[in-house]
């Protein structure tokens, strides 16, 4: 069939031939460093520190996608679960798949906390087979980079049902007069982590809408929500030891000296009640194939 139009449409196999030279050029540059332990330490400060996404977000994506009771997700790389938790009430069921036995503790015990049934494995990109189930959506946070982007798109290709899709997920700080302090944060964290091993990997790695548009699933969409937020101190200083190349745990690797000093930048920007105004953007990248979606 695809040789017959080939044959009525000259151009189309060359289109073709270009497609898959460019897939193999980024395929190229796509063997990544796997730190499975990376988080052993760190996943402890993930609950408290680190910004759960816009509730709206999820219900924004579960919209666009056709998400319903009847339909599965996966949340690859769950982390302590926010992804998995916020659509838990808007399918069927939710598979959680991490790597690292700590940060699915916490997702366990976040889950329960909001009272919902998700499925939790241990494992990781992978390890993507078809024991784990077909799925509407797939959901990725603050971890595609750790991946090889290239074969997880192709593995998630044959996990994922008709009219399927991925999303990627994220969160920035906009620059508004609320946001004042992330700068001077952001720094801090920039100099407690000089030896991030993710750091050359998303420096000389392709964005991740070109690996997408070079995939199946090259129809691309954004979904974005700012929320206000009001955050304390303490909660500053639980994110930065959230990132964990910023100490990981190591002897003499300054845990304290962080602390102290996240305090010391942050607690000028809280009110007398305490608490800090920020404004987080929660982002969605949602990848789908192009044929369904003009079929659709």
């Amino acid at each position: 069939m695809l040789a017959e139009e080939q044959r009525r449409r000259p151009g189309l196999a060359a289109r073709d031939a270009g497609l898959e030279a460019r897939r193999g050029a980024i395929a190229m540059s796509e063997r990544k460093l796997f730190y499975p332990e990376h988080f052993k330490t760190a996943s402890r400060y993930y609950t408290t520190g680190r910004s759960a996404y816009p509730k709206l977000l999820s219900r924004r994506v579960a919209e666009l996608v056709g998400l319903d009771r009847g339909a599965s997700v996966l949340d690859l790389g769950t982390g302590p679960g926010f992804l998995a938790i916020d659509f838990a009430p808007r399918a069927g069921q939710v598979t959680a798949v991490d790597p690292s036995p700590e940060m699915l503790s916490a997702a366990r015990e976040n889950a329960a906390r909001a009272d919902v049934s998700i499925r939790f494995i241990q494992g990781s990109s992978y390890e993507l087979r078809p024991h784990l189930g077909h799925f509407k959506l797939v959901t990725i946070g603050h971890a595609f980079h750790w991946m090889d982007r290239v074969e997880t798109i192709k593995s998630l290709d044959a996990l994922l049902e008709k009219s399927g899709a991925v999303a990627l997920f994220g969160e920035s700080y906009p620059e508004v007069p609320a946001n004042a302090w992330h700068k001077q944060f952001q720094a801090l964290i920039d100099e407690y982590s000089p030896d991030d091993p993710a750091r050359p990997q998303i420096r000389e790695a392709a964005k991740n809408e070109a690996v997408l548009l070079d995939s199946s699933f090259s129809h691309l969409e954004r979904i974005s929500v700012l929320e206000q937020r009001e955050t304390p101190v303490e909660r500053f200083v639980d994110r930065a030891l959230s990132f964990a190349a910023t100490w990981h745990g190591r002897p003499g690797s300054r845990e304290e000296d962080l602390a102290v000093d996240v305090r010391k930048a942050i607690a000028k920007y809280a009110g007398a009640d305490g608490l800090v105004r920020e404004v987080l953007e929660g982002h969605a990248l949602i990848a789908r194939r192009p044929r369904e979606v003009l079929a659709g």
